[in-house]
């Protein structure tokens, strides 16, 4: 009621009133995921893809901020108000550790790119819908992904109104052929394949990798069908210990058709929300001068989230100047952590689901990475998700939230990232309960 006594309708709002993208299932997996997982706090989980906590160390904090605060003072001869301004000002759209990110590009990757041609990110997320929405013109343009693949992407393209379109994943990371069908039907339909997203190095959801046939193959295809590759690659660290990983398909592009999308997430720590895109590829203007991908796509964030934190730069910049701007050194503890993780988990199912068994069970054997996928004799879907953490104490992941509309749906994703050994047998043994219960064999005695 007004002062008048008349009543005022409340200004809530209906589905059809909104964006219709926020019904699209994509945008819901990650919630329906969290919440169950705070559900069962007891279980052991084997769903996250979380990186490591176990050499965290809140001390390391201030430490960074005051090694980036030299490098300030000490290499770009920044006096003490320079400094202060640089953490706790706005600062430069594009970032302010740019540089150190080309360092580390080089250094790790083989990767050679003009710091100008990055913009740090809020996240890799934000990275890819910097590019989703720059590529989307009009409704005649399209974006390819691998399936299953990362739901972030499908939700980021979602929301900026750029349809999807899936391509079968393999043995070798992606299908090519299934590659070139889509992108001739996407055509002859009349619209525009403008990019195909892709992990290449240990995906997510699958752990798959391209060989490096594929690589140079993709690499051609994208070359003549006149297609940008959006390279994700947060996990590609994490394979072998000696240390022997293949190429990235940056590292391979010769003509500017890689747009890189990086992220320290994984490799140094989440909280600091610290992503980049590598956008070198030269965008012509009508007056015939050209600029810099990475200059339009800054031109975006300015409007989204202004710039990245500071701060959160700071620390993670000095994070890589402790380790010579090297992700790889920064990493050794974690690598191996990861790769023992992935051998104890297989070995682990290999005990439990031996060879020539009437199990009916089956899983890949990624070379690295987070993630194996495992293919059971019944619907991995929500329900059982919610019915193994309740009974059985174990979370996994149905891997048909990684589908666009239909697949997967007798497969689940394990990973190993947030595990001990100790909690890796547990959830095994739990995990081999619930499938036993679910195929309607005898259940095993705990």
């Amino acid at each position: 009621m007004n002062d008048s006594g008349v009543k005022i309708p409340a200004a809530d709002l209906s589905t059809d009133r909104l964006h219709p993208a926020l019904g699209d299932p994509a945008l819901a997996s990650m919630n329906f995921l969290n919440e169950v997982a705070n559900r069962f706090p007891e279980a052991v989980s084997l769903a996250p893809g979380r990186p490591s906590e176990d050499f965290y160390d809140v001390a390391d904090l201030p430490r960074y901020l005051q090694i980036f605060c030299d490098h300030l003072t000490n290499e770009k001869g920044a006096d003490e108000a320079l400094v202060r301004r640089t953490l706790f000002q706005y600062g430069r759209t594009k970032g302010i550790i740019s540089e150190l990110l080309a360092r580390h590009l080089s250094r790790d990757e083989g990767i050679d790119v003009d710091p100008e041609s990055i913009v740090v990110t809020v996240g890799c997320q934000e990275a890819m819908f910097l590019v989703l929405r720059a590529l989307r013109v009009d409704e005649r343009d399209v974006v390819l992904t691998v399936s299953p693949g990362y739901v972030g992407l499908t939700g980021a393209a979602r929301l900026v109104d750029l349809p999807v379109r899936p391509v079968r994943e393999n043995e070798h990371g992606i299908d090519l052929d299934h590659l070139v069908e889509q992108i001739e039907a996407v055509r002859a339909e009349g619209k525009r394949p403008r990019a195909l997203y892709l992990v290449p190095d240990f995906a997510n959801p699958s752990g798959a990798s391209l060989d490096l046939a594929s690589r140079r193959r993709l690499l051609a295809i994208a070359a003549e069908y006149d297609l940008l590759l959006l390279e994700d690659n947060p996990y590609g660290l994490f394979g072998s210990e000696d240390g022997q990983r293949l190429p990235t398909l940056k590292a391979l592009d010769t003509s500017r058709r890689v747009i890189y999308l990086g992220s320290l997430s994984k490799t140094c720590f989440p909280g600091a929300r610290i992503g980049f895109v590598v956008a070198d590829q030269r965008v012509a203007g009508a007056d015939g001068e050209s600029t810099l991908f990475a200059d339009e796509l800054s031109k975006i964030k300015s409007m989204l989230t202004v710039n990245t934190p500071p701060v959160a730069q700071a620390i993670a910049g000095g994070s890589l100047l402790e380790h010579g701007c090297s992700l790889v050194e920064a990493n050794t503890r974690e690598i191996r952590l990861y790769s023992r993780n992935l051998r104890l988990l297989l070995a682990g199912m290999d005990r439990r689901f031996p060879p020539g068994g009437d199990h009916q069970v089956s899983w890949n054997t990624p070379g690295g990475g987070f993630f194996v996928v495992v293919t059971v004799p019944f619907a991995a879907d929500d329900a059982a998700l919610e019915y193994g953490a309740a009974k059985y104490g174990v979370l996994w992941t149905p891997m048909s939230h990684f589908y666009d509309g239909r697949g997967g749906e007798n497969q689940l994703r394990l990973s190993v990232s947030v595990v001990s050994p100790e909690e890796i047998e547990t959830g095994l043994d739990r995990l081999a309960m619930l499938i036993a219960d679910l195929s309607g064999k005898e259940v095993p005695a705990q």
